[in-house]
């Protein structure tokens, strides 16, 4: 019987070992291949499926502005019965991809907090509502201060109240907040301006419980606004009437949803049965140009939300101020 050679064992040995490392290495560069391939296949998908929601939101931005110019070509007033107020469904684009739902809100159915400040002074009127506003809503009347505050810090202002006549020119300016001259040299921002209810985190005591109370009722636009008496809560037209009782307000709401629509400012007005009222204290009017769109993309994998705010002028297509897209 013939013996092996030790120097064949060994190289048979050998190729055993080096077919294992070469099917090894193949395996890990498959399984590379693979997992880029994987890799590339759900990139593919996942930027599939951000266009399709982009197109989404864009869809229901143009279906809003629509909505809010085909309204106001149909007639003068903002009703809670008009096309805007219903809410916006588009169908998904494909596979994976979800539907746009959303809705849009009339913003001067609350009150502006731009409105405590009136041509670069503070309005103490508009002051006063918005802290009985506070009361109704239960918010801390300290808070609704702290509020306030923050708010009037982030625009320009001029102490002199309205309506007073300047000082002349002396020649002379101290620099002071008290000198003649600084009358009529507003005082400058101290604070961010504010775009929404959300940059009032900031504010001490503010939390997102709070900000969730207010929202249904406050907001914060770029200019002064009046509120719209056939979109307003009670609670809103309690705060903006003075005198006006919150259950009066509840009775004139019901009456008003019930498809009795206020026609004009003299019409709510004469419907408050309130006299004693001097009529350039009641900013209530029937119609509104500013509105917020709140939407989102929910798809398989991920949700994509929009805030926007639009603006509708009596002329033109309604136009986006800002908007915000978030997953």
């Amino acid at each position: 019987m013939t013996a092996r050679s030790p120097t064949a064992a060994k190289q048979r040995g050998m190729a055993i070992i080096s077919a294992l490392l070469i099917a090894a290495v193949v395996a890990v560069i498959a399984g590379g291949m693979l997992t880029r391939q994987t890799l590339f296949t759900r990139g593919l998908e996942s930027e599939q499926l951000r266009v399709q929601g982009s197109w989404q939101l864009q869809g229901g931005m143009e279906v809003s502005r629509q909505r809010l110019w085909e309204d106001r070509q149909r007639d003068v007033l903002t009703r809670l019965d008009q096309n805007w107020a219903r809410p916006i469904q588009l169908a998904a684009l494909g596979p994976g991809a979800g539907p746009f739902e959303g809705r849009l809100e009339d913003e001067q159915s609350k009150f502006n907090l731009r409105n405590l400040l009136a041509n670069d002074r503070l309005d103490p009127l508009q002051i006063e509502n918005f802290q009985r506003l506070c009361e109704l809503l239960g918010v801390n009347a300290t808070l609704g201060q702290r509020i306030s505050q923050r708010v009037i810090a982030s625009y320009p202002r001029l102490l002199s109240p309205e309506g007073t006549a300047s000082p002349v020119n002396s020649g002379f300016h101290s620099g002071r907040d008290t000198s003649p001259e600084a009358a009529r040299k507003p005082l400058l921002a101290k604070q961010p301006m504010l775009r929404s209810l959300d940059d009032l985190l900031g504010v001490n005591g503010v939390d997102e419980k709070l900000l969730a109370r207010l929202e249904p009722f406050v907001t914060i636009l770029p200019a002064n606004t009046w509120v719209n008496g056939n979109t307003a809560s009670a609670e809103v037209l309690a705060a903006t009437v003075p005198g006006l009782a919150l259950p009066r307000a509840k009775a004139l709401i019901a009456e008003r949803d019930s498809g009795q629509w206020f026609i004009n400012q003299g019409d709510f007005i004469n419907r408050l049965r309130m006299p004693q009222v001097p009529a350039d204290a009641v900013r209530v009017g029937i119609t509104s140009e500013w509105f917020r769109l709140q939407g989102q993309v929910r798809g398989e994998r991920r949700r994509v939300k929009l805030l926007a705010l639009l603006h509708r002028s009596e002329d033109n297509m309604p136009r986006v101020i800002w908007s915000r897209v978030g997953v």
